[in-house]
């Protein structure tokens, strides 16, 4: 089927040994063991989006149990969750070699839904650190697996009609 890039929330989320975003020199979110989450907004993005996104991340079953398959969620083995903003999901680059970030939505807009899916997040419980919205941010992190996820909220109307 392939990724669907339709307007609509993203995150690529990456298993991670531990993660830390650092602005000016100074870390600002730091995790052990867990997630590390980029979410990208689209300008059509609601909070149902925020819910679908939210939900796939505390309950994807990426860490191995005893016999090494995915079988455990971040909730189950105790993890922590780095959400970063990353507008750069958007990038569109089929003309040119400049990237075009139009489908992204603007600050206003994409801002409070990054923080509302960090809030989101936390009421399951998780241990949520984030990176600063809008800021030139650093961050560092050992991919665990290594194991990379595209999660787009556009796939929760395409299981609802299948």
């Amino acid at each position: 089927m392939g990724l669907n890039w339709a307007a609509e929330m993203r995150a690529l989320i990456q298993r991670v040994a531990r993660a830390t975003v650092t602005v000016d020199l100074v870390t600002i979110g730091k995790i052990d063991a867990g997630l590390l989450a980029y979410v990208g907004v689209a300008p059509e993005d609601t909070g149902e989006d925020v819910e679908y996104i939210a939900t796939k991340i505390s309950t994807i079953r990426l860490f191995p149990d005893s016999e090494g398959r995915f079988d455990r969620s971040v909730s189950d083995v105790g993890g922590a969750v780095l959400v970063v903003s990353q507008f750069t999901l958007y990038a569109e680059t089929r003309r040119g070699r400049r990237p075009n970030f139009s489908g992204a939505a603007s600050p206003d807009v994409a801002k409070p839904l990054v923080e509302a899916l960090g809030d989101r997040l936390r009421k399951d419980r998780i241990v949520v650190q984030t990176g600063r919205f809008g800021a030139l941010m650093q961050v560092d992190s050992v991919n665990d697996g290594p194991v990379t996820i595209v999660i787009d909220s556009t796939d929760r109307k395409q299981t609802r009609q299948a």
